[in-house]
């Protein structure tokens, strides 16, 4: 075993104590072009860190994209946007750089089945997933159901307590499926406890007038709820026939 074996073994070591998995991956072969090109030691250095540096970013990218929970991994760049009625390219790269999520506000995405809600929410949040923002992906029922389970089970206010700490959570498909009184209070509540303090994506199918169907009828209820998602909301309608239909007439 010669001493440069030695030393690489110690290196090794070293990293994996010090947790620095980037370092691990980069160093011998940026030795070999410090040695080449004759780099000071700091520049070597530097750029050992630098390494380690966008390998942690890169990691807790990937961690938030894990905890995102999403179906699938959507992004601006892979929608149709020429395709797409309505829709303002421009507008959705601008809120891409995510400065609706530090104001807080909220977005909404309004229009019929299978023009691109989803798609576009998830683009978002996986843009806000890089920024490293804390995001969740639910279906709306799903979330109800998560509230309705956890009070039965007593576990309410850690639900709400975890919920709170994520910056952008993504309610898909409200409307699909309608909510009895103690459901709609619950998310209500949801909703009220976001307020202003985190961001919130909503799709829905449903034009406003619409939504007091979801909540059991009552008209109370769906104005307050609406009242506090859509204050401080940018509202996005999509129009058209479903993308998804069009693509299975496609071969045709």
């Amino acid at each position: 075993m010669t001493a440069g074996t030695v030393t690489r073994d110690l290196v090794i070591g070293l990293t994996r104590a010090l947790k620095m998995p980037g370092v691990a991956r980069t160093f011998e072969g940026l030795a070999r072009q410090a040695r080449d090109a004759h780099w000071p030691h700091e520049d070597y250095l530097h750029e050992v860190l630098s390494a380690e540096q966008a390998s942690r970013h890169e990691s807790v990218i990937r961690q938030r994209l894990r905890d995102a929970r999403f179906p699938e991994v959507k992004t601006l760049e892979t929608f149709d946007f020429a395709a797409a009625e309505g829709l303002n390219a421009t507008q959705l790269h601008t809120l891409a750089r995510g400065e609706w999520v530090t104001q807080p506000e909220n977005l909404i995405f309004a229009g019929p089945i299978g023009t691109g809600k989803t798609h576009l929410a998830i683009a978002l949040g996986v843009e806000a997933t890089k920024q490293k923002r804390r995001v969740l992906f639910t279906r709306a029922a799903d979330l109800v159901r998560q509230l309705l389970e956890a009070r039965d089970a007593r576990e309410l206010t850690r639900l709400q307590q975890r919920l709170r700490r994520v910056d952008v959570l993504i309610v898909d498909e409200l409307g699909f499926v309608p909510f009895d009184r103690v459901g709609g209070e619950l998310l209500f509540n949801l909703i009220t406890d976001r307020y202003e303090r985190r961001a919130s994506i909503v799709t829905t199918k449903l034009a406003f007038a619409e939504w007091v169907t979801v909540f059991a009828g009552d008209e109370k209820l769906t104005t307050a709820l609406l009242d506090r998602l859509a204050h401080h909301a940018t509202v996005i309608t999509t129009k058209g026939k479903s993308y998804r239909m069009r693509k299975r007439r496609a071969p045709a």
